[in-house]
């Protein structure tokens, strides 16, 4: 897969989710959720549960999570896709392949 497919599966799945998203919870869920809100005592609910996504997304963005599936399964990092092209297109790898031959670097300036 690639960074196209990457971009492609956010989309499809970002035009999937409508202006509410319904989740089911078990009862570990509801109990935290629960002891959240009695604790923060949100103006709503839906937004500690809004804010439990942003934690989680910055927690596997952190620990390298986020690249390490990224990788698996698109072959891309989170900074590339962010930046809209691959390392090799950054660099321009992909543009000057290098053989495998060493003897081959000292004639590139």
């Amino acid at each position: 897969m690639s960074l196209d497919d990457l971009t492609d599966a956010i989309e499809d799945t970002y035009g999937e989710f409508e202006e509410e998203l319904t989740v089911t919870t078990d009862r570990q869920t509801r109990n935290e959720l629960a002891m959240l809100v009695a604790a923060l005592d949100p103006d709503d609910p839906d937004e500690l549960v809004r804010r439990a996504v942003h934690v989680l997304f910055r927690q596997t963005v952190d620990t390298g999570d986020l690249d390490f599936h990224l990788r698996n399964g698109y072959d891309v990092t989170y900074d590339e896709y962010l930046s809209g092209m691959t390392f090799d297109e950054m660099t321009g790898a992909d543009q000057y392949p290098q053989s495998g031959d060493s003897d081959d670097r000292r004639y590139q300036f």
